[in-house]
C-alpha cells in the first residue's frame, strides 16, 4: 500500500509539472476545464497566423498517469472523420507505447499539429467564410456537421476489445427517454444494455440511422461495461462537440454505479445559449432514462450526493 501511495504521489507531481510546462508553452491555447478532475483541453491549429484546420484535444489524466496508464483523450474536430480519425488515433497510441511511463502530452500536441499541417497541404479543403454565425455554445468550426460514429475512439487499453468483437453479436434493445425542453433547446436520452464494445458500436450505428437523432447538434454518450474476469470496468465517453459533457455523463454513471449500459443524450440546439444549464439537462435526461429502465432504485439520492460533493469541490477551485 505504501508503495502505491508513493507512486501515486509521484504521478501527481509529474502531472503538475507537465501541466505547468504546457500552460507556459501554449498560453491561451491551453485550458483547464476541471482542475480537481484533472480535465484539460488545448486548441491546436496547423498555422498560428492563418489557420485552415483546427482541432481541440481534450484530456483526462488518470491518477496513475504517467507511470502505468495513458491519458484518456478525445479529439473534437468536425472535419476529422473515418480513416483520418483512425490514423491520427493510431499515431497517438503508438507514441504512447514508445514512451510508456513518460509524460506524453507535448508529443501528442505536436503530432496532432503535424497531422493538421499535412492535411492542410495535401487535401482540397473548402475555405470557410471569414464571418460565421455561431450555431452552438462551443467555439468550434462546422458544428452543424454530422459526427462520424463509425470509428469509436480507441485507447491502448480498449483497442483489443473493439477489434475482437464477434461479428454475430445481436443488437441490444434500445429504449428512449422523455424530452426536456428549455429555451428552444431539446434534450432526449437513449439507453441500451451492452456487455461488449462491439455492441456499443452497433447501438450507436443503429441510433444514427434515425434521421432525427442524426440531425441533433450533439449526441453525447458514455458507457460502462464490467469485465468480471479482470474485475474492472471498461468505460469511455464522447462529447460530440459539447466540451466536457461526455466526461460529466460518464461521471454520473460512476456515481450511480450502473454497469453494462450505454447512455446517449441527443441535444437539438435552439439558438439560445443555456450556459451551465445544458449540463444539468444532459445529466437529468440520462438519469431519468436510467430510472425508467430500472438501472438504479436510489438514483435521486446518489445523484444528489454526487452533486453536493461536486459543488464543494467547485467552491474550493473558485
Amino acid at each position: 500500500m505504501a508503495n502505491i501511495d508513493v507512486e501515486n504521489a509521484g504521478d501527481l507531481q509529474s502531472q503538475i509539472e507537465e501541466v505547468e510546462a504546457l500552460s507556459s508553452i501554449y498560453g491561451d491555447e491551453w485550458c483547464v476545464i476541471d482542475e480537481a478532475a484533472r480535465i484539460f483541453c488545448i486548441k491546436i491549429t496547423d498555422d498560428i497566423d492563418h489557420p485552415k484546420l483546427t482541432a481541440c484535444l481534450q484530456i483526462i489524466l488518470p491518477h496513475d498517469y504517467p507511470s502505468s496508464a495513458p491519458p484518456v483523450y478525445q479529439i473534437n474536430a468536425a472535419w476529422l472523420r473515418g480513416l483520418d480519425r483512425m490514423a491520427l488515433s493510431n499515431s497517438l497510441e503508438e507514441l504512447y507505447v514508445e514512451n510508456a511511463g513518460e509524460s506524453i502530452l507535448y508529443l501528442w500536441v505536436e503530432k496532432i499539429r503535424e497531422f493538421l499541417l499535412q492535411n492542410a497541404q495535401c487535401k482540397h479543403i473548402m475555405e470557410q467564410p471569414e464571418v460565421q454565425q455561431m450555431t452552438t455554445e462551443e467555439e468550434v468550426e462546422d458544428d452543424d456537421e454530422i459526427a462520424d460514429y463509425q470509428t469509436l475512439k480507441l485507447n491502448t487499453q480498449n483497442k483489443q476489445f473493439f477489434e475482437n468483437h464477434s461479428c454475430d453479436e445481436e443488437l441490444p434493445s434500445i429504449k428512449h427517454g422523455g424530452t426536456i425542453t428549455d429555451r428552444r433547446s431539446t434534450f432526449q436520452s437513449h439507453l441500451a444494455p451492452v456487455v461488449t464494445p462491439g455492441q456499443v458500436r452497433m447501438v450507436l450505428d443503429n441510433l444514427y440511422e434515425n434521421k432525427k437523432i442524426a440531425s441533433a447538434t450533439h449526441n453525447i454518450y458514455a458507457y460502462r461495461i464490467y469485465c468480471e474476469d479482470k474485475q474492472s470496468f471498461l468505460q469511455d465517453c464522447e462529447d460530440d462537440g459539447e466540451t466536457a459533457a461526455g466526461g460529466r455523463l460518464l461521471h454520473l454513471l460512476q456515481i450511480l454505479d450502473v454497469r453494462n449500459v450505454l447512455v446517449v443524450v441527443s441535444r437539438w440546439y435552439g439558438g439560445i445559449q443555456l450556459g451551465p444549464d445544458r449540463f444539468k439537462h444532459i445529466n437529468n435526461s440520462a438519469r431519468n432514462v436510467l430510472v425508467q429502465e430500472g438501472y438504479t432504485s436510489s438514483a435521486d439520492e446518489a445523484f444528489k450526493a454526487g452533486s453536493k460533493n461536486k459543488k464543494s469541490k467547485s467552491k474550493k477551485i473558485k
